[in-house]
């Protein structure tokens, strides 16, 4: 009975090794493209969540401050609109425009006004106190494109006695991009936030 020659065997396991080297190969570009995809997913993710966060604040919030020139002003008791600003304070939902926790009845209290603002340094940041401790909110792997590319539009904040029907809204545009594994993929998002509170004053 005729058995398989060395040379037969030879060149059977030959062939075996080199499928199971292409398969080997692919499995493991799947799996790293597989690592690529969350890394990104996971960035996306925080951007998303950013956006939430800002849209769910001002959305609850009220008597929203615009800022496009070069600093902060100290009074921003008195809400205004403009066609696109660099950063955005507000009142959040249960803070007191009037009353300081230490001196009620003292007049404006700034210290539990909220804020956002793009930063030179191509990252968005917020502060929860007033312009104090400001923390930024993008990872590193993520560069916002600077103000006015990247921008805040308020509308809506005239006295409503002054014949304004309109709700305050805010639009936020956040373009840049993430760069990850030297791979950069550019973004832009853009999402719209109308004041929950009834603007009858």
């Amino acid at each position: 009975m005729k058995g398989y020659t060395i040379i037969e065997t030879m060149i059977a396991v030959s062939l075996f090794l080199v499928i199971i080297m292409a398969g080997m190969g692919a499995l493991l570009n799947a799996n790293l493209l597989h690592n690529k995809s969350q890394n990104m997913r996971s960035i996306m993710d925080n951007l998303s969540f950013i956006m939430e966060d800002m849209s769910r604040n001002l959305r609850t919030g009220y008597n929203y401050r615009c800022y496009s020139g070069g600093a902060i002003r100290s009074d921003i008791s008195v809400p205004n609109n403009c066609d696109s600003g660099w950063g955005i304070f507000f009142e959040q939902q249960d803070g007191d425009l009037y009353n300081s926790p230490n001196n009620p009845g003292s007049g404006y209290y700034y210290g539990d006004q909220w804020a956002y603002y793009i930063g030179n340094d191509a990252k968005i940041y917020k502060s929860s106190d007033y312009a104090g401790g400001f923390i930024p909110l993008t990872p590193d792997e993520v560069k916002i494109d600077p103000y006015p590319t990247s921008y805040f539009i308020v509308s809506g904040t005239d006295p409503f006695s002054a014949g304004n029907t309109e709700q305050p809204f805010v639009t936020i545009k956040l373009s840049g991009t993430i760069t990850f594994k030297n791979i950069v993929t550019p973004f832009s998002l853009q999402t719209s936030v109308s004041q929950r509170q009834l603007d009858n004053i």
